[in-house]
């Protein structure tokens, strides 16, 4: 009974909280304005290596993905000139929550709110203006790791976690990385099958009116890879490999719904 009483409590305080960011991503989403970002880099594996990179930061390296993304909403008629402006944000040396990979709907439900309280926690330490989004950069030593799990967001939660490398030659596609999970903050979906991680047709396709339709030349930004062919796609190097496609364009508000 008392599990159960639990459970309750925990679902009615989780939908509290997600209409409360569904109505601020909501207004995020209506681009009369700026979204202001902060990027809080996390030294994920501890290493000294990966702290030396965290150092070199600065916020030019983040820059490409405000110029994509001014790019990508000029295609589509968005007359804001800067749709998002990342500001880099002191580093965060608590561990972010973990979603475990097997996590099931209460598992997920219970990282939502730790996620939504650290969140919170790293807001109240600092003394810079709140942000609309929040996200987390864990780095991690690009000599010691060569896959990384996946990086997540809270759909409509207005915090993202990118799990990335710490070196210079893995900015690219980091930035990739950052830019797919900000778009999930703001309701964009996955356009890849679970399991094979190939983009789905035709909303994962950059292209999908291509003849012949293999091989793409670019990654739809929410497939997150270029199909080379029925089985194989490839990671894209940089964010000018992708484009965002009609439909995630359509579910971040860029375009309007059909």
């Amino acid at each position: 009974m008392f599990r159960k009483l639990r459970i309750a409590i925990l679902l009615y305080i989780l939908a509290f909280a997600a209409v409360g960011n569904y109505l601020a991503a909501a207004r995020s989403t209506d681009w009369n304005n700026t979204l202001w970002i902060d990027v809080y880099p996390i030294n994920a594996d501890g290493s000294e290596r990966t702290q030396a990179y965290i150092d070199g930061l600065d916020e030019a390296d983040f820059a490409s993905i405000e110029n994509y993304f001014a790019r990508e909403a000029r295609r589509y008629g968005v007359l804001l000139e800067t749709p998002f402006r990342l500001k880099l944000a002191g580093q965060v040396e608590e561990p972010v929550p973990v979603l475990p990979s097997t996590a099931g709907l209460l598992d997920t439900a219970i990282w939502s709110l730790k996620m939504r309280w650290y969140g919170v926690k790293v807001k109240r330490a600092s003394d810079r203006p709140s942000p609309d989004i929040q996200l987390f950069a864990l780095y991690h030593d690009d000599s010691d790791v060569q896959v990384l799990d996946r990086s997540t967001a809270l759909e409509r939660g207005l915090i993202a976690v990118a799990k990335v490398f710490a070196g210079r030659a893995s900015a690219g596609s980091n930035q990739v990385v950052m830019a797919h999970e900000l778009l999930h903050t703001l309701g964009a979906t996955d356009k890849y099958a679970i399991g094979t991680n190939l983009p789905l047709y035709p909303h994962g396709f950059a292209d999908p009116t291509a003849e012949p339709r293999y091989p793409q030349h670019k990654a739809e930004l929410m497939a997150g890879r270029i199909p080379l062919d029925v089985q194989t796609a490839a990671t894209p190097r940089d964010l000018g490999q992708t484009v965002v496609g009609p439909i995630t364009a359509t579910e971040i508000g860029w375009l309007p719904v059909k």
